[in-house]
């Protein structure tokens, strides 16, 4: 009796999640089609000139119970859901109301349309700013990256100026964005059993931790980030790899697939290192990874080639990278320490500019975080050589090292990079929800990154900077004391 009482408590709680989730996303939709990120409203805002304008506190109000509701929904089942079909169905029920509002907390689509216009008329996106190819859109656009060059691959360009030619309109293009978008979000739920199997993870906690977050029904769906498209490529190509390790043509596409994500947006080329150890099939050693990983390469600088030569673009989208950290905000713990350090000097009467060293030292951190990683998950898959006799630990121990490693890997991405949008975190999301054994650690960053912006594109940090930076200092410093302190606890081996 204990156990049916316990499992109808459960039953109970996960329809109240499911129908507390879907009441966050009408209100969020409802604050999508009153507040949200229209071509009407001004990107500059302020929280006090969105409580006062039109709406105002209806559009604050669902925007803060909405997002408590599906942020609170998600959570309560981060560790029991019902089934992996009733995940599905409910990520997807959540979905439906922000398929349909209108662009929520990003204006980005907007930078991503009015680059595909400037492409669709002849002019080089990586060579000049959308205010200078003449978009007719332009007011709709942030003005910080009006006359930035697009940071995006050549081929999300393609798919931005296909939905302009197709599209009609502004109007046209943004809901053909959408639904590129919702195509990348598919392939993630196409993908997410076979990889979380393959790891030895329960494909339901998958399936929730990912599709059901709020990240994902916001950012990707409702403000259609191309981010969607690359997690999409990105997963398919590393399916494929660990289900056909060591065969050279599915090596080959699988690279093609990896390719195509860098091509979408260059974050991706953190995972490539780590899907070559994916690749590997039999023994470890040192050979197999040039032979294997050779193949996947091949894949990749085809998919590169053909992109950029093809699309007319060549390498010139690599340049526009360089921009992508002309936004400065306390949310990246390299920026946010570089703020405080300005602070100090101020304090003692000195003008720094610390900000770009501090993010300078947080690239070459990385560097070295992402070297170490690899060469832990190389030593880690080394060992299993010697595990023969345990075949079906081998088959699973060896997709949860390289997905967990590549997880990772974007989340010192994430972390150490010049500039964090909330979207980023769903990077890291994606892998560590199919590999990760503990899961605490990395979804309260990402409930808590869902509460960053306001429904019209607003980020809540710009107006927090000075406490943010201090807070987000703080923290920095304490994580670097626990692991010092946590280090010299560690015995030494041997």
């Amino acid at each position: 009796m204990p156990a049916v009482a316990g499992g109808t408590t459960g039953e109970g709680r996960a329809r109240l999640a499911r129908w507390a989730g879907l009441a966050g996303a009408l209100l969020l939709a409802v604050a999508g089609h009153l507040g949200g990120a229209l071509p009407s409203v001004r990107p500059r805002t302020t929280p006090a000139t969105i409580w006062q304008g039109p709406h105002g506190p209806l559009v604050v109000g669902a925007w803060l119970v909405g997002t408590g509701l599906l942020v609170g929904a998600w959570w309560a089942l981060r560790r029991d859901v019902p089934s992996t079909g009733w995940a599905y169905r409910t990520a997807g029920l959540w979905a439906l109301p922000l398929l349909v509002t209108a662009p929520l907390g990003s204006r980005d689509v907007y930078s991503y349309a009015c680059q595909g216009w400037a492409y669709a008329h002849g002019v080089d996106p990586y060579a000049t700013g959308v205010a200078e190819a003449g978009c007719p859109w332009l007011d709709t656009v942030s003005p910080i990256w009006r006359d930035t060059p697009a940071p995006y691959g050549p081929l999300y360009v393609l798919l931005a100026a296909l939905a302009v030619l197709l599209g009609g309109g502004l109007t046209g293009t943004i809901v053909l964005l959408r639904l590129v978008a919702l195509a990348g979000v598919l392939l993630v739920a196409l993908c997410l059993p076979g990889l979380a199997r393959a790891a030895g993870v329960p494909t339901r906690r998958a399936a929730w931790l990912l599709l059901a977050s709020p990240l994902v029904g916001v950012h990707l769906i409702a403000g259609a980030h191309n981010d969607a498209m690359m997690l999409g490529l990105l997963l398919l190509g590393l399916l494929v790899l660990v289900r056909y390790p060591g065969k050279p043509r599915p090596l080959v596409v699988a690279g093609v697939l990896l390719g195509l994500a860098v091509a979408v947006k260059a974050s991706a080329v953190v995972v490539l290192p780590f899907a070559a150890l994916a690749a590997v099939r039999g023994r470890y050693t040192v050979p197999a990874l040039l032979r294997d990983g050779g193949w996947l390469a091949a894949g990749v600088l085809a998919a590169l080639l053909a992109v950029s030569l093809g699309s007319g673009l060549g390498l010139g989208w690599v340049g526009g990278l360089t921009h992508t950290a002309d936004s400065a905000q306390w949310t990246s713990p390299p920026t946010a320490v570089g703020f405080v350090a300005d602070y100090a000097g101020e304090l003692l009467g000195r003008q720094t500019d610390a900000v770009p060293v501090t993010r300078a030292v947080g690239l070459l951190l990385l560097v070295a975080v992402l070297v170490v990683l690899w060469w832990r998950a190389w030593t880690a898959l080394r060992r299993l050589n010697d595990v023969r006799q345990r075949v079906a630990r081998l088959a699973a121990a060896r997709p949860r090292v390289t997905l967990r490693s590549a997880g990772l890997a974007l989340a010192a991405t994430v972390v150490l990079a010049p500039v964090f949008h909330p979207w980023y975190a769903t990077w890291p999301l994606a892998l560590l929800a199919v590999a990760a054994s503990r899961t605490t650690w990395f979804v309260l960053p990402c409930a808590l990154a869902a509460c960053l912006t306001l429904p019209d594109g607003t980020n809540l940090a710009r107006f927090s900077k000075a406490p943010g930076a201090l807070v987000m200092t703080a923290l920095v410093l304490t994580l670097l004391v626990l692991a010092l302190t946590r280090r010299l606890r560690t015995p030494p081996p041997g």
